[in-house]
Parts: C-alpha cells; structure tokens; sequence
C-alpha cells in the first residue's frame, strides 16, 4: 500500500514539474514571437527615441527567471517542499 502511495507521489510531482516546463516554454516562444513586433512598432512610431529595450530587457529578465525557477530542482534544497509538508502536518497533529 506504502509503495503505491509512493509511486503516486512521484507521478503527482513529476507532472507538476512538467507543467512548470511547459509553461516556461509557452513564456518563452511568446517573448520570441512578440519582441519583433515591439521592435517594428517601436521603429516604426518614434525611431528617435528606443523605447523597446524597456519592454525588451524587463520580459527578458522574467523569461530568464521563469527557466531558473522551472529548470532548477535544488533552489531551495533538495525534497524542500516534501519535508515542509511533512512538518506542516505533524505541527497540525
């Protein structure tokens, strides 16, 4: 019974992990697709002043901190979220 109930956790985080990939991908073709476009239109309304690297380096910076957050299984040590859960129930018991 243990095993199983083992086996199910595993899946459960293995596709929340997954999800998280996922979404960091959708992020990042979104900002791949969308900074020409802000570029063109930048260019194209006011090619005095290049206001696009605000927009540029601000999605760039998040896109960067989306894949630390989605790639990264040790931020805050490892099974970190496991062993907080585990405390939370017993404190609640």
């Amino acid at each position: 019974m243990e095993n199983k109930y083992i086996k199910e956790q595993k899946y459960l985080k293995a596709k929340k992990k997954v999800k998280e990939i996922k979404g960091f991908y959708i992020h990042l073709t979104l900002f791949l697709l969308n900074t020409p476009i802000i570029i063109a239109v930048n260019l194209l309304t006011s090619p005095q002043f290049q206001w696009f690297w605000f927009s540029v380096l601000g999605w760039g910076a998040a896109v960067g901190i989306h894949a630390f957050l989605a790639f990264n299984e040790n931020l805050l040590g490892k099974d970190w979220e496991e062993k907080k859960i585990r405390e939370l129930m017993n404190k609640n018991n």
